[in-house]
């Protein structure tokens, strides 16, 4: 059974859909995944047999490659969100996981890059945790 993915980006003008199964979930901690992702770490899905279709809004992705590197991504023009897109070998697609806007059920299976990890990055498991956005004052 084939599964499809719905995904989009962040003011929703690129939509897209995947069909096929992801056969990895990797958290990047590289120092080139942090700086495109502004954030801890890259979370990404990994398909070798899939067909991409984009929805909408395919005139508004566009692609870098970083020179001398085989590290790129894909994003929206508008927003700036991360968008699928395929390696350089072009039979593998990547997609960020925080693109896709319907359910997975493949988990991450593992952290890469780990001695690159931000010194921030430690130890976040024992920050507190809220449903929303803490008020101003909440600290007392």
């Amino acid at each position: 059974m084939t599964t499809a993915h719905k995904g989009s980006c962040l003011c929703g003008e690129v939509v897209f859909e995947i069909e096929g199964e992801f056969e990895h979930f990797f958290l990047c901690h590289c120092d080139r995944c942090r700086k495109d992702t502004g954030s801890a770490h890259a979370a990404n899905l990994f398909s070798n047999d899939f067909n991409l279709r984009w929805l909408s809004g395919e005139n508004q992705v566009r692609s870098y490659q970083l020179p001398g590197s085989r590290h790129a991504k894909s994003f929206c023009l508008n927003c700036g969100s991360a968008l699928p897109h395929r390696l350089s070998t072009g039979s593998v697609l990547m997609v960020p996981a925080g693109s896709l806007d319907s359910e997975l059920s493949i988990k991450p299976q593992a952290h890469l890059f780990c001695s690159e990890r931000a010194s921030w990055d430690d130890g976040l498991e024992r920050v507190p945790s809220c449903e929303e956005l803490p008020e101003k004052n909440a600290s007392g």
